[in-house]
This record gives C-alpha cells, sequence and structure tokens, in this order.
C-alpha cells in the first residue's frame, strides 16, 4: 500500500485528521495510528498472557511423561507376592489384592483424566493465541478475536505440534502462495472466511471489495436480517446477541 497524495499540491491527502493509504487492489483506507497502536498494545498483552498460561499446562504435562502402565502394575503385582505365606495363612491374600487393585485403577484412572484435561486445556490455549496474534483478524475482520475463535476455531487443530486448517470434510487447507504445502494460520483463515456464506456481515467495510455501506443502519440490537449496527451498538450487545446479529447476515459498519 501507498499514501494517497494530492495531485495538486503533493501534500498527504487526510481524512478525518487520519492520512489516506491506497491498498493493492485500489481500495483507500483512513490510518487510524492511534486506534491501530492500543490495538497492537492490547494483542502484545493477551498474547503474553496466553503464553505464560501455556507454558505453565506445558510444565504441568510433563509430570506425567515416562508413565509406563505396565510397569507399574508388575510392580504392584511384586508388591502382592510380598509374605504372600502369612497372608495366605491369615485368609487376607485376596482380599489385599483386591483393595491394591482398586486403589491403583482408581489413582490411574484420576492421573488420566488429568492428563487429557490439560492436554485439551493446552492445545486451547494453543490455538487461541494464534487467533489473539492473527494479522489477517486485526486487519481484515470486523470482530474480534475471541469470536472468530467461537466460529471458526473448529476448522484449526494440532497435528504434530503444529497448528493447522481443515475444511469442513476434515481435509488439511492447503496454501494457494505456496502450492502444495499446508497454508499458515492466516492463509487458512482466509480461506475460510471467504467460504463463508455471510462473510459480508464480519469483514471491514474496506475490505468487501467497494460495495459501499451496507444497506440499513441500526434495526435494533441483535437485529441481524441483511441491517448493519455501527461499531458502537454492536459493542453495546452482549455475546448471544452479537452471535445472533452475524447469524442473520447483519454487518458492523465503522462508526460514523
Amino acid at each position: 500500500m501507498k499514501l494517497k497524495l494530492d495531485p495538486a499540491n503533493g501534500n498527504v491527502v487526510l481524512q478525518d485528521g487520519k492520512p489516506v493509504y491506497v491498498m493493492d487492489d485500489g481500495s483507500e483506507i483512513a490510518f487510524d495510528a492511534a486506534r491501530n497502536m492500543e490495538s497492537l498494545k492490547n494483542l502484545r498483552t493477551e498474547n503474553q498472557q496466553r503464553r505464560e498460561k501455556a507454558e505453565t499446562l506445558e510444565g504441568q504435562l510433563k509430570a506425567f511423561e515416562g508413565i509406563d502402565a505396565t510397569a507399574a502394575k508388575a510392580a504392584l503385582e511384586t508388591i502382592g507376592k510380598i509374605d504372600q505365606k502369612k497372608l495366605v495363612e491369615n485368609g487376607e491374600l485376596e482380599k489385599v489384592r483386591a483393595q491394591m487393585k482398586t486403589e491403583y485403577e482408581t489413582k490411574l484412572a484420576e492421573a488420566n483424566d488429568k492428563f487429557v484435561k490439560l492436554q485439551a486445556q493446552f492445545d486451547g490455549e494453543k490455538i487461541g493465541g494464534e487467533f489473539a496474534r492473527s494479522k489477517f483478524i486485526a486487519e481484515k475482520l470486523a470482530i474480534p478475536a475471541g469470536m472468530v475463535q467461537d466460529s471458526f476455531g473448529k476448522h484449526f487443530k494440532l497435528e504434530g505440534g503444529k497448528l493447522i486448517g481443515v475444511h469442513a470434510d476434515g481435509e488439511k487447507i492447503y496454501s494457494k502462495a505456496n502450492p502444495g504445502e499446508v497454508a499458515n494460520f492466516d492463509e487458512a483463515l482466509s480461506i475460510i472466511v471467504e467460504r463463508y456464506p455471510h462473510k459480508d456481515s464480519i469483514l471491514k467495510s474496506d475490505q468487501k471489495g467497494g460495495s459501499g455501506s451496507p444497506a440499513g443502519q441500526g434495526g435494533g440490537q441483535g437485529g441481524g436480517g441483511n441491517k448493519s449496527l455501527t461499531r458502537a451498538q454492536f459493542e453495546g450487545l452482549d455475546a448471544q446477541q452479537r452471535a445472533e446479529h452475524f447469524a442473520k447476515g447483519g454487518a458492523v459498519v465503522d462508526n460514523p
């Protein structure tokens, strides 16, 4: 992109005090530096928090490394044979074996359940961090990263420690820029959004192919039905109303 200059005097063209840039596709956007700096600051803070949480979870998961259920069971069986003669004589052998087996199986089930929950939480933090850091979301979409994750998070999964995008049929999303390679996060998300039936309702107004302002302003909270809300109206809705607004094809436009 490049600055738009006044052909008469060569000065930078301003819109509401903001410099105007001409994008590669010919569209124009007034760059709000203060707003973008605040957004970057918030993203950095959220990214730091997510990274710290992910590191904590990763440390907790390491506590389960090296657990060999087969070896643990064999060890318990060995212990169970200690002084079996006395136990047999007292009629307590089977009782002790049953008690030890129950305790072992209970603890193993608890450990396995905790591991599964921690792994799921860790994976969630890894995926959430990608949405929080996404340049595509920050520059192209008119809804917060959290709502984007709620809507499209199901299209991403961790495979071999790497986050990949998948289509509805489970097939991997491959890069258009680098044929034969799996698309990176932002490219995969852009492909998913491009196929979303109501994509115009979540794209920023300057990303809608120059179609102009969407028809109908307002229309009540959580309106939807091809109606648009200003950003201020949208931010006044609760999470359910926002989701309903987009589900009905509603859009969000910059405040006038």
